[in-house]
């Protein structure tokens, strides 16, 4: 079965406006998001993400996160929580170069836990803040870096 040169290029036309359609929401997340990204200070990152810097301590937010990291290049981190209508775990850490790590959008009806790893450039305080119901709820803990990850 030949396809003709015009039906082949309305598939074309067709499948390239589809992309642009789906990779535009990327584009503009990458935007909104770089000013929280490009922070230099803990409190400068959650108003740029959030749009607050008002965090509430809670022991429903879960850290999981080693007390020593031998090195700093590849620290595990794990937070989850049990709370209601979680919309966003991130993590930040207060001493690095640019304190927001991580961002992740939580859809409705998904599990709020989360595992990854991150990049210390020295011993600093690991601080995971949940925005559940609009409020943002957070835990920290100190990570004591041997060998740093975030140099040159």
């Amino acid at each position: 079965m030949a396809i003709t040169r015009r039906k082949f290029l309305n598939i074309l036309t067709v499948s390239s406006t589809a992309c642009l359609a789906l990779m535009t929401p990327l584009t503009t997340w990458a935007a909104w998001a770089s000013d929280a990204f490009n922070a230099e200070k803990p409190d400068d990152a959650y108003k740029n993400l959030f749009g607050s810097t008002e965090l509430v301590e809670s022991d429903e937010v879960k850290l999981k996160v080693p007390r020593i990291a031998e090195n700093g290049g590849a620290v595990p981190v794990s937070v989850k929580t049990s709370m209601k209508n979680v919309e966003s775990i991130s993590l930040f850490v207060k001493d690095n170069p640019q304190p927001l790590t991580a961002t992740f959008q939580i859809p409705a009806g998904t599990l709020p836990d989360v595992s990854t790893r991150i990049r210390l450039a020295q011993t600093s305080t690991v601080t995971a803040v949940i925005k559940a119901d609009g409020k943002l709820f957070s835990k920290s803990q100190e990570v004591k870096v041997t060998l740093g990850g975030c140099g040159g």
